[in-house]
C-alpha cells in the first residue's frame, strides 16, 4: 500500500480538530501535544505533515511533478494554505513517520517558534536539479546521493538505471555528497541556476 493511500485509510477513521495555518497549526499542536495528521489541499499540490507528542515528525510534499519525503517535502511546503488537522492514534502516527520523517528540523524551527519559509514562490528561483553519475563514461546506478546547503542536508536519493537523480531545488550553490558501492565518500560542488539544471559528475 502507497503511504498516501494508508494516510487517506486512517484520515477516513479520524476525527477532525480544526482548521488551521501553519503556524496555528503547530502552536496549536505542541500546546495540546497532539498526535496527529494535518493535510492542505491546494490546487494541484497535496501536503501531509504527521505530528506527534505536538511536534512535527514527518513531511509529504505531492504535486504534479512527484512526490517528495521528509526534509526533502519541508523546504517545498508553503504556510500560506489551510491544515484540516485529524486526532490520529501515535500508533498509527508512527508508521506514517517512519516514511517521511524530518530530520533537520531547523527547516521547521526559527528561534523557539515553528516556521516554513515560503519556498514555492515563482520568482524565487526554484527548480528541479538533475545529477547523472559516471564512471569512466558509464552511468552509474544504485548510488547514494545526499544535497547540502550550507552545512544542511536538503535531499537525498539514489541514482537510477541511467545514473541519474533529481531534486527540487531553490538556484543555488550545493555539495553534492556521493556513497559509491564501497561506502567511500566523494564531495562535489555544484551550482544550480536555471542555464545548468542537469550536471554530469565523474566519479574516480
Amino acid at each position: 500500500m502507497k503511504i498516501q493511500d494508508m494516510i487517506d485509510t486512517i484520515l477516513m477513521k479520524s476525527q477532525i480538530l480544526g482548521t488551521f495555518q501553519l503556524t496555528e497549526l503547530f502552536r496549536f499542536a505542541e500546546k495540546g501535544r497532539i498526535n496527529g495528521i494535518a493535510v492542505s489541499r491546494e490546487d494541484e499540490k497535496l501536503q501531509y505533515l504527521a505530528i506527534l507528542d505536538g511536534e512535527a515528525e514527518g513531511a509529504i510534499f505531492i504535486d504534479e511533478k512527484g512526490t517528495l519525503f521528509g526534509d526533502n517535502a519541508v523546504m517545498l511546503i508553503a504556510g500560506a494554505g489551510l491544515f484540516v488537522l485529524y486526532d490520529v492514534n501515535p500508533e498509527l502516527v508512527n508508521p506514517v513517520v517512519a516514511g517521511c520523517r524530518i530530520f533537520e528540523k531547523s527547516h521547521l524551527k526559527k528561534g523557539n517558534r515553528y516556521e516554513i519559509t515560503e519556498f514555492g514562490k515563482k520568482n524565487a528561483g526554484l527548480g528541479v536539479f538533475t545529477l547523472t553519475l559516471q564512471r569512466n563514461n558509464e552511468p552509474q546506478n544504485g548510488v547514494r546521493v545526499s544535497i547540502r546547503k550550507e552545512g544542511k542536508v536538503v535531499g537525498s536519493d539514489v541514482t537510477t538505471q541511467d545514473g541519474s537523480v533529481g531534486f527540487k531545488l531553490m538556484h543555488g550553490k550545493y555539495a553534492v555528497i556521493v556513497q559509491d558501492r564501497n561506502q567511500q565518500l566523494t564531495t562535489f560542488h555544484v551550482v544550480f541556476e536555471e542555464s545548468s539544471s542537469h550536471t554530469i559528475l565523474q566519479m574516480k
